[in-house]
């Protein structure tokens, strides 16, 4: 029995027809009148709005049939070295990987696939690292994390460019693309401004078993980063390491009482031992500066106890030596009113006017010579024979 079956293709759908799973050829917009035998004839649409050409096995359906399909479709395949570029209408969609194989529809939009090799050259175009490494709309976040190693170098910086473990060449401030493809791409970033480290809590014997609690803050520069970088792990720890062993030999060293009286000193040794190692790893040593020594409780009682009784005696030595002052002032002015008759009633005049300055009355007898000479003499009289 024989029966018409009608089906209906949107303009924007195209249909491939298949007789007993056998592909037969396309069916373009419009409606059409299959004869549907036992129900062998079947139908199977496509939205082609979306470009790609989507169905299992797409590579070897499309080769199998590609006299069929090729007024229909286009193909594109990528080689192992190979990154395609993506554009729908001249913007800019996707990456694709090595290897892929892609298909899509045609006259819906203009589709063209850009393929770079990157056999040899794995450095992005400046134009594309505008466009992929600061993110793009059209294109799949993920597709560029993966296809991408996007590096931004800041001022005062440098950026290693390593491959496959080989330090390739040295990176200035600016924007850089790598393909990931094929390859082990790291780019660490050197800081070649001034920076500081902190050696902090530091718990240190002295020559004479003190226990001290020690700070210690460094400045450094690093001068030739790929010395730092590629000879040292990590330079920042080293330089800590570095600091660290050399506080500790300074330190115990020395006595309590000698840390605390120079303390220049000892920030010079620190310096010096360290500088020297650094400057092998292209490592500048700016400044080192022991900001604090802490002692132990009882250690700063006694301390204290020291630096009271220093200023103590320091005090009584100044006060001796003020009074030794006075006493010699007074024994030379004395020398001079006995040799000075003058002098000695001046001085007495004086003595005479802070006297009546207290005094609120004063009863005289003997008139005005009596006021000068009998009530203030300095110098005893002479007795009568």
């Amino acid at each position: 029995m024989m029966i018409w079956k009608s089906v209906d293709i949107a303009d924007h759908e195209r249909a491939l027809l298949f007789r007993r799973n056998r592909f037969v050829g396309v069916l373009e917009p419009g409606r059409h009148r299959l004869l549907h035998l036992a129900g062998r004839a079947t139908v199977e649409i496509h939205d082609i709005s979306g470009v790609l050409f989507e169905r299992p096995n797409a590579k070897f359906f499309l080769s199998t049939h590609a006299e069929k399909l090729a007024p229909y479709t286009e193909t594109y395949e990528l080689g192992d070295k190979q990154v395609g570029l993506l554009y729908r209408d001249g913007h800019l969609v996707d990456v694709l990987s090595p290897g892929t194989f892609l298909a899509v529809w045609k006259g819906v939009e203009k589709v063209r696939v850009d393929i770079i090799d990157i056999s040899e050259e794995y450095t992005v175009d400046e134009r594309l690292v505008s466009l992929l490494g600061r993110g793009s709309a059209a294109v799949p976040k993920a597709s560029v994390e993966s296809a991408l190693l996007y590096v931004e170098v800041p001022n005062e910086h440098v950026g290693l460019l390593t491959v496959n473990g080989t330090l390739v060449r040295k990176l200035e401030p600016g924007s850089y693309g790598f393909w990931k493809y094929n390859r082990t791409i790291v780019v660490p970033l050197v800081d070649l401004r001034l920076q500081t480290v902190e050696v902090s809590g530091q718990e240190i014997l002295t020559r004479d078993r003190v226990s001290l609690r020690i700070n210690l803050s460094a400045n450094y520069r690093v001068l030739d980063a790929e010395r730092a970088a590629l000879k040292l792990g990590n330079y920042a720890e080293y330089i800590y390491r570095e600091l660290q062993l050399r506080l500790r030999e300074a330190v115990g060293g020395n006595t309590l009482d000698a840390l605390l009286e120079d303390k220049n000193s000892l920030n010079q040794g620190i310096a010096t031992a360290a500088r020297e190692k650094l400057a092998q790893y292209g490592i500048e040593l700016a400044t080192v500066g022991v900001k604090d020594i802490i002692l132990p409780g009882d250690m700063k009682q006694i301390l204290n106890q020291v630096v009271e009784a220093q200023k103590e005696s320091e005090a009584n030595l100044i006060k001796r030596r003020e009074e030794t002052q006075a006493m010699r002032s007074l024994h030379n002015t004395a020398k001079m009113m006995d040799n000075n008759p003058v002098l000695m009633r001046l001085k007495e005049l004086e003595a005479l006017e802070r006297v009546t300055a207290r005094i609120d009355k004063i009863s005289v007898y003997g008139g005005l010579e009596g006021v000068l000479n009998n009530l203030v003499n300095l110098k005893p009289r002479e007795a009568s024979c």
